[in-house]
């Protein structure tokens, strides 16, 4: 299984990028989708997920409105739009993949394959 991430870079405050995540080795659709951020000298956090079927999804607070997160089931991919982007954003941004069968998409516990990371930076 392979999860490659990729579209980090750098970015102006209040400007956009968008990360995608191409997987392999799996059954896409018999997954859920996140990405989770780690930051300099902080832990791992969510960022947003989305169930195997696209039609819902759940996104940190810091996040919300301004990040969307989207996959497309024939092209065994994900995404995620950031706009107004923040210096506070900056980070390595990593997609994951959690088995449908469990539900607890900002547990990143819960998932079982992880990507490589890309690093987004935001300058002020």
């Amino acid at each position: 299984v392979q999860l490659q991430a990729s579209g980090g870079g750098l970015v102006q405050a209040g400007g956009s990028l968008r990360l995608s995540c191409a997987a392999s080795g799996l059954t896409f659709s018999n997954y859920h989708l996140g990405w989770f951020r780690q930051a300099p000298g902080k832990e791992r956090e969510f960022v947003a997920a989305i169930r195997w079927f696209g039609d819902f999804t759940v996104y940190a607070d810091s996040v919300k409105g301004r990040f969307t997160i989207s996959r497309d089931n024939s092209k065994n991919t994900v995404d995620l739009q950031m706009n107004s982007l923040k210096p506070e954003d900056t980070a390595v941004y990593y997609c994951a993949a959690e088995p449908r069968s469990k539900w607890a998409l900002e547990n990143m516990s819960e998932y079982d394959y992880w990507g490589q990371g890309t690093l987004v930076t935001v300058s002020s």
